[in-house]
Parts: structure tokens; C-alpha cells; sequence
């Protein structure tokens, strides 16, 4: 595991014999970024409780959610995702005790997701009774969706296909569809409210997700280099020059999209600050966006516009996809 150059010999004593985990496959909190925080001041980094809660997995679904906690971006997605699954982990055993964690199905997602809305998650992560807000739980079903995807590729799920992925092309259980011709006039009338909040990287992103429909970790590199002008594109009138938008996935997949005035002005008001090869859009924090953030944003923009709150929840940006999931490059 990656984790192991960062623990001493002592703290790896500890952490066997506090967490004792199943043999055969090491303890979550071998991880880089993951070492459970047993007493304040020890060093740890994340609940020793949600790393006991995880090494109680059987081996194999084990070493899955770890394979998937270490692939990660950075330690802090990493302790998101350890965070996150533990809640789902809790829920799951309480609600759906039968379940298993690799075949869990779209619908048990969604439940899992109306209990956060309606403050009936086990331990009350909002307080006793207290429902969390709609961004947090997109980001919720965001984080689960990219663990069932990363296991279904891995060939580890034990259902048809990962329940995120269903859910988001519209196979799924209530508020599942793609969005409707209303639906997208709303959330582009959300992003100019958002961009209206000062809330200018999620409103630009969203626009660029509505105007491309392009996977999360394509847009995540879209530079200032990749806005371009071209004569003779739909959108320019009468030859007229319009703006399109290229959307690299790998290094040689290519794809230029037009882009519409509102996704264009908001994305170069994201000039200043950004160098002409790094990314527009970053988080507040200045890390690189990833599927659960702009889960998070496509949320608030759909509230903002008057989508209603259960279907906002619900939404997922593979729901935006211009093509099905491998194809999307045809847009070019």
C-alpha cells in the first residue's frame, strides 16, 4: 500500500492491534493521508472510527474501497472519500442490512440520499433531525457514484454496471432522466444567478458542462489556450467568427465545441489570475475540480434556477453527457 513509508514501526504495531483488521488484506489506515486520529494531538488524520468502521469489509471488498481511496487525486479527496463511504457504510448496514456493498443498485443510492435530505442518516451528521443541505448530499452521491464506477471497471461490482452510472443515464428510479429542454433553460438561468452571487468558477463550470457535455475530467483541463475563435462554426451569423471551446481526454482525443455568449463570457472572466496553460476552473482552495464539486455546483445552479430540490439533489454531471460514455469525443 502507499501509505506504508509514512508510518514508523511502533505506529503500525498500534494500528494492527487497535483496529485488527481481516486478515489478508492491510488496514485502511495504511493509506497515505488515512492514519486514524485515535486521541487529540496524535497525528492522525482521519476518524479512527471510520477506519474501524472499513477494515470490517470482507478482503475482497477491502481491498476495492482502498484501491479506490488510494487512487485519489491528493490526500484531502482521499480523506473525502474514506469519510463519505463510511457514512454510506453506516447507513447501509442499518437500512439495508442484506445489501452488498458491491451490489448495491441505483434505487438504494437514491434511498440512501433521501435519508441525508430528510436527517435520518445513523449518527446524525447534521445533528439529530437535521437534514443536510442539497450541495452536500450532491456530493454525496457524487463520491459514491466514482467509487461504483472505479469498481465496475475494476470488474469487482457484483451487479450489472454501477449504480451512479445507471442512475445518471436515466435507467434508474425516480428523478434518474436526463434533463428536459425545461429543465436546462432553468439551470442556465441558475448559472447567471450563481455568476450574479460572485459565485464565478461553479457558474462557469456548469455553463461549460451544459454547452459540451464533456466528462468531469476533460473539462478539469480546460485552459485559457483552449477558447478559441473560428469563422464558419454554428453560432457565428453570416460567417461571422464564433467562440468554440477544445476538450482534451488523454493526450491525442480532441474535441471542439461552440460555445454559447453566456458559457464564453463567464469563462474568460476567469482570466485574471490563471496562466495561460493551467486550468480555469479551480476550486476555492485552488485544487484541481473534480466530480464531486461540480456535482455540488450543477445542484446549486439547478436550485438557483427553480429546479425543485429532490430532483437538483439528484442530479450528476454524467447526466450531461453530449454522448454515451466513450463516445462523447463525436462532438468534434
Amino acid at each position: 500500500m502507499t501509505g506504508l513509508p509514512d508510518l514508523g514501526r511502533r505506529d503500525l504495531e498500534e494500528l494492527r492491534t487497535t483496529t485488527d483488521p481481516v486478515a489478508g488484506a492491510p488496514s485502511i489506515g495504511q493509506i497515505a493521508g488515512l492514519r486514524p486520529r485515535r486521541r487529540p494531538g496524535d497525528g492522525g488524520e482521519v476518524s479512527h472510527a471510520d477506519v474501524a468502521l472499513l477494515d470490517t469489509l470482507d478482503p475482497s471488498d477491502r481491498r476495492t474501497v482502498a484501491g479506490w481511496l488510494e487512487a485519489g487525486s491528493s490526500p484531502g479527496t482521499r480523506r473525502v472519500r474514506l469519510r463519505e463511504m463510511a457514512s454510506f457504510l453506516r447507513w447501509l448496514r442499518v437500512a439495508e442490512p442484506d445489501a452488498d456493498l458491491l451490489a448495491v443498485t441505483g434505487p438504494q443510492v437514491d434511498r440512501y440520499c433521501d435519508a441525508a435530505l430528510d436527517g435520518r442518516l445513523p449518527g446524525g451528521e447534521a445533528g439529530p433531525g437535521r437534514s443536510l443541505a442539497d450541495a452536500t448530499v450532491a456530493r454525496k452521491r457524487a463520491v459514491l457514484t466514482s467509487f461504483y464506477v472505479f469498481a465496475w471497471r475494476c470488474g469487482a461490482t457484483r451487479a450489472g454496471g454501477p449504480p451512479g452510472a445507471r442512475t445518471a443515464e436515466g435507467r434508474g428510479g425516480d428523478g434518474a432522466a436526463a434533463l428536459t429542454r425545461d429543465e436546462r433553460r432553468l439551470l442556465r438561468r441558475g448559472i447567471e444567478r450563481l455568476a450574479g452571487e460572485g459565485r464565478a468558477a461553479e457558474a462557469a463550470a456548469v455553463a461549460l458542462l451544459d454547452a459540451t457535455g464533456a466528462p468531469v475530467e476533460a473539462l478539469a483541463g480546460v485552459t485559457a489556450q483552449d477558447l478559441r475563435t473560428v469563422a464558419g462554426v454554428e453560432g457565428g451569423d453570416g460567417g461571422e467568427r464564433a467562440a468554440v471551446v477544445v476538450v482534451r481526454a488523454g493526450r491525442d482525443d480532441l474535441a471542439a465545441f461552440p460555445l454559447p455568449p453566456l458559457a464564453c463570457r463567464l469563462l474568460r472572466e476567469l482570466y485574471p489570475g490563471r496562466s495561460g496553460a493551467g486550468p480555469l476552473l479551480r476550486r476555492d482552495d485552488d485544487e484541481p475540480v473534480d466530480s464531486a464539486w461540480l456535482s455540488a455546483a450543477l445542484t446549486s445552479a439547478a436550485l438557483a434556477g427553480g429546479i425543485p430540490r429532490r430532483r437538483a439533489a439528484a442530479l450528476h454531471p454524467r447526466m450531461m453527457l453530449a454522448a454515451p460514455a466513450g463516445s462523447w469525443r463525436s462532438a468534434v
